[in-house]
């Protein structure tokens, strides 16, 4: 009878394992909004004088992607982190669903053929005359977007962390990874059949992966039931008081263990750098195979390029579930950033040289392997070092250590391929996976000397 009363909803794989396909699914469809423009590269730098429609050049598709990541770097996040922290993963999880959803329908306007005719349009383009009004309104509605996607994306890790807690965390989070990653196969594949479908269109992407961020929303809202559940069954089982919950003892002046956690700015060093040379790079693939390979579409390119999250979703719950029941967390991230360096340093010498498509598919392949690795190790390693209660502030600023990187580097890679081709950008990746690499060997001798246990096993 005693261990009846004990059980909470999480306690029950059903609840759990529902509640992670939920949350998931948002992420799924946030992660389809994010990559929509990648395999449309080319449709929105056709000149005008050759019939695009948008004329923009790398440097202006760069500053777009850039645009993701400007409020969050400009302290959002850190606000994100603080209202997760202090009004607890429902508020939070609701609000960053609802600003995907806004900042998806401004983009959603801004290429609608009927934007090019107002009056709103013609005002746009009468300051920095060097981006198409466009382009600027892109950017602003990717720069809402992408404050409810990293918000989003810490909330689900707190999320995960509450539903898992003592149980298989890393092997759920990296379910919830892979996904996730999942979305990025999708849109490699289908947004560019999508878009000649109806005739090269750009606006028909954009508004079936919009419609898809709707969905996520109400996904969502489910979860939230089943949270608020969870909730008077920890009340009731004592884990948590009926009139202070775990979030409600946060305190901004808490924001100093972070700050003063050596172990916390490691791993946000190398979050920032693992993935300034991942998702930026993933901005520009298709791109990068269409010309380095010499394809007939982009479609093709992008189809090549949809095998590197494959890897990357089969590998990564399996990974998940080693950390679970074995550990090596940090060896992992140091084999993750290896592996990524080699890939990019191939991408630079060795595939214009043999410019096959079973190469390049290797290539893609064995990159979503370190792609695997890292992210399965980096996430659940955060609770280990992180005290609970200042967990999604810890979450957020990592996030916004990370989206420094991802906003300046895309304008970087765009001014680099305009100026000098793919081959430096490429040697730019590899410099970021080589400085992770020795951040990742130094996080491995700090955890040794402190006894964080990043090598243990997650399950107790």
């Amino acid at each position: 009878m005693t261990e009846i009363l004990q059980q909470t909803l999480r306690d029950k794989a059903w609840a759990r394992w529902l509640a992670l396909v939920l949350i998931a699914s948002m992420m799924f469809f946030a992660y389809m909004l994010a990559d929509v423009m990648s395999p449309l590269e080319t449709l929105l730098e056709l000149p005008l004088d050759e019939g695009g429609l948008f004329g923009w050049t790398s440097t202006n598709y760069g500053t777009f992607l850039a645009g993701e990541y400007i409020l969050n770097v400009l302290g959002f996040l850190i606000i994100a982190g603080i209202i997760l922290d202090k009004k607890g993963i429902r508020f939070t999880g609701l609000l960053s669903a609802s600003l995907m959803v806004i900042g998806a329908v401004i983009i959603f306007v801004a290429v609608l053929p009927w934007f090019q005719t107002t009056g709103f349009h013609n005002w746009l383009n009468t300051w920095w005359v060097g981006m198409p009004a466009t382009a600027k309104l892109s950017a602003f509605g990717f720069m809402i977007f992408g404050c409810g996607c990293e918000m989003a994306g810490t909330t689900v890790s707190k999320a995960i962390a509450k539903w898992f807690k003592g149980k298989e965390m890393a092997l759920a989070m990296g379910l919830e990874m892979a996904i996730a990653r999942l979305g990025v196969f999708a849109v490699m594949l289908f947004i560019p059949r999508i878009s000649n479908h109806f005739d090269n269109s750009i606006v028909a992407p954009v508004a079936f992966c919009t419609l898809l961020l709707v969905i996520g929303l109400m996904f969502y809202a489910v979860f939230c039931l089943m949270d608020v559940r969870l909730d008077k069954d920890l009340v009731a089982i004592g884990e948590m008081s009926e009139d202070k919950s775990p979030e409600d003892e946060f305190h901004v002046s808490d924001l100093k263990y972070i700050f003063s956690s050596k172990m916390f700015w490691l791993v946000a060093l190398l979050c920032v750098l693992y993935y300034s040379a991942i998702f930026p790079f993933q901005k520009f693939a298709p791109r990068f195979l269409y010309e380095t390979l010499q394809l007939d579409s982009i479609t093709t390119a992008s189809s090549l390029f949809s095998f590197f999250p494959i890897l990357a979703m089969v590998l990564t719950p399996f990974l998940g579930a080693f950390l679970d029941f074995k550990g090596k967390g940090a060896t992992m991230l140091a084999l993750g950033a290896l592996i990524m360096v080699a890939c990019h340093l191939s991408f630079a010498f060795l595939l214009p040289v043999f410019p096959y498509k079973w190469f390049a598919v290797a290539l893609i392949a064995i990159l979503g392997v370190s792609f695997s690795l890292v992210p399965a190790a980096l996430w659940p390693s955060v609770p280990k070092i992180i005290d609970e209660k200042i967990l999604g502030s810890a979450y957020c600023l990592i996030f916004w250590v990370q989206n420094v990187g991802l906003c300046l580097v895309p304008m970087l890679i765009g001014k680099v391929v305009d100026v000098s081709g793919f081959k430096t950008a490429m040697i730019i990746f590899s410099s970021f996976g080589i400085i992770a690499f020795v951040l990742s060997f130094l996080l491995k001798i700090e955890d040794k000397r402190k006894g964080y246990g990043l090598e243990l096993p997650n399950k107790k």
